[in-house]
């Protein structure tokens, strides 16, 4: 990957797919940035072949779509091994996201979304079967998110 500092059209743009990817053509964002469409076009191709744009996604209201239990696993793996690990965690069915931390006992949170209590035990038997240990679970009310405000002039 190219490493390279991001202008303020990059982090407009950026600021922009955050907020409404799906809606938002690229002589949209170029009025937003003072640039071309067709620079805001290349931007994105380079953001995206750079891997700075991983993709993109839909944010799914998880209990609306029949999902109303959201846990996070608190899990210890070897230092040396844990990101091994995320690949196969994400290849079990009802785990949404993992993340690697870098500080304390606990240094994978596994997020699981489930229809019911009852199906979060045969993917925290999976998630043991692999060698890893649950130190805590959480259950999660509601979760919310918003687009990270350093890419906007605004």
């Amino acid at each position: 990957m190219a490493e390279y500092e991001l202008d303020a059209v990059d982090r407009e743009i950026l600021y922009a797919l955050q907020e409404e990817a799906r809606n938002l053509s690229s002589s949209e964002i170029a009025d937003r940035t003072d640039a071309s469409s067709s620079t805001v076009r290349k931007r994105i191709q380079r953001l995206e072949s750079d891997g700075v744009i991983k993709g993109y996604s839909a944010n799914i209201d998880y209990t609306k779509a029949g999902y109303p239990i959201r846990m996070l696993l608190f899990c210890t793996a070897p230092i040396p091994d844990r990101g091994a690990y995320i690949d196969d965690l994400l290849a079990i069915s009802g785990i949404v996201s993992v993340q690697e931390l870098i500080t304390g006992e606990q240094n994978l949170l596994v997020t699981v979304v489930v229809e019911n209590d009852r199906d979060v035990t045969p993917i925290a038997q999976q998630i043991a079967d692999m060698g890893l240990t649950i130190t805590d679970e959480v259950l999660v009310r509601s979760h919310q998110s918003t687009s990270f405000d350093e890419f906007s002039s605004r």
